[in-house]
């Protein structure tokens, strides 16, 4: 990281236990974390602190992670701001609405260790955008 500034990284996750986790681990790799556990809050956070990466839960309170997408794209944010999904859910429909609604990378919770997500969100800061996100776009 260069002139020392931290890298932002804003987790958007409902379970404590995951989130604490995740801060944890973040935290202990540099970055500086901002913490949200429902969907507007994650909203919000995006919106005020401009963070650089987000990690995105989609089964949250309030409003889910598709619908946290849908608003975050429609002000501008995600149009610099890569998103990582890290949910439980894996299926494929899931999948491709994540990444067609602006997610760089769609991880199921239970496949990756927090290291493994550290390094995909490091992978995703410095591309911008995953390799699905450009076949989806080059396709289209």
């Amino acid at each position: 990281m260069s002139g020392g500034k931290k890298n932002k990284v804003l987790i958007v996750e409902d379970d404590k236990a995951l989130l604490d986790l995740y801060d944890k681990k973040f935290s202990h790799c540099g970055y500086e974390v901002i913490r949200a556990e429902d969907g507007q809050e994650g909203v919000e956070k995006a919106e005020k602190s401009n963070p650089d990466v987000i990690l995105l839960d989609i089964m949250l309170p309030v409003m889910n992670g598709f619908e946290v997408l849908k608003k975050l794209g429609k002000n501008g944010v995600l149009e610099k701001t890569p998103v990582v999904i890290l949910s439980n859910y894996g299926e494929t429909k899931n999948i491709t609405e994540g990444l067609v609604s602006g997610a760089v990378e769609y991880l199921i919770k239970v496949e990756h260790t927090p290291e493994e997500v550290v390094n995909i969100v490091e992978d995703a800061l410095s591309e911008k955008e995953s390799l699905i996100g450009k076949a989806f776009k080059e396709s289209a």
